[in-house]
């Protein structure tokens, strides 16, 4: 609703705007006049919504909406079976509290599972500095699958601590799965499974590993050719 909203003032705006100026300006003016009413008309809902990436709050919370399970999709060659009514669930809980302003940050889960999603959130993104995160995972399954399972219908989320309470009873009421992960702070990612810790590395090593890759392999690509 919100997005046929703003699509809809977009593009009125830039109707009324065109015909004001049709007899004044060249097409790429207009053009560029389109695009730049555009970007104005979306920039608040752009700034509103949650960020990929931890927000610098000292031990804001981190929870997960989903459910791990045994998808190891690499090892096993078989395709995770998609939930459809948690794949729901989950979509409406996170939009809800994302809504209600009470998101820091959400990002997917899927390529790479829950380690590299949680690694991701600790990068620098949009002008933030990088931040680290404690994570202690609990759960039936081995260490591997709960790092690595790459189940769909997931996201990682942080708040802040006051609306905790808040962002769980969204949750329930969606009927959405909801677990504290653990809490962003410091400089390292690390994630503990049954208290055992499992990974620890600098954040700002693990960004730069991250972001230099594709220069580093084609690099390595053109040495040996």
């Amino acid at each position: 609703m919100a997005a046929a909203a703003a699509t809809g003032i977009q593009v009125g705006s830039a109707m009324v705007a065109t015909r004001v100026v049709v007899d004044q300006a060249g097409p790429a003016s207009l053009a560029l006049l389109r695009y730049a009413i555009g970007f104005l008309c979306l920039l608040p809902v752009a700034l509103a919504m949650p960020r990929p990436a931890f927000a610098a709050r000292d031990l804001a919370p981190i929870a997960l909406l989903g459910i791990t399970q045994d998808d190891l999709f690499s090892a096993s060659g078989k395709v995770p079976e998609l939930d459809l009514n948690r794949e729901v669930a989950v979509q409406k809980a996170c939009l809800a509290a994302a809504e209600a302003g009470l998101l820091a940050s959400a990002h997917d889960c899927s390529d790479g599972g829950l380690a590299v999603a949680l690694a991701e959130l600790c990068f620098s993104s949009l002008g933030r500095n990088a931040i680290g995160a404690e994570i202690d995972l609990k759960g039936p399954l081995g260490p591997t699958s709960l790092l690595f399972s790459e189940s769909p219908s997931r996201i990682v989320i942080s708040f802040n601590s006051s609306d905790a309470a808040a962002v769980q009873e969204i949750a329930e009421r969606n009927n959405a799965p909801f677990a504290i992960l653990g809490r962003v702070g410091g400089n390292e990612l690390v994630i503990s499974v049954d208290t055992e810790e499992a990974v620890r590395a600098e954040v700002a090593e693990m960004e730069s590993a991250w972001r230099e890759a594709l220069e580093t392999k084609l690099q390595a690509e053109v040495v040996s050719v």
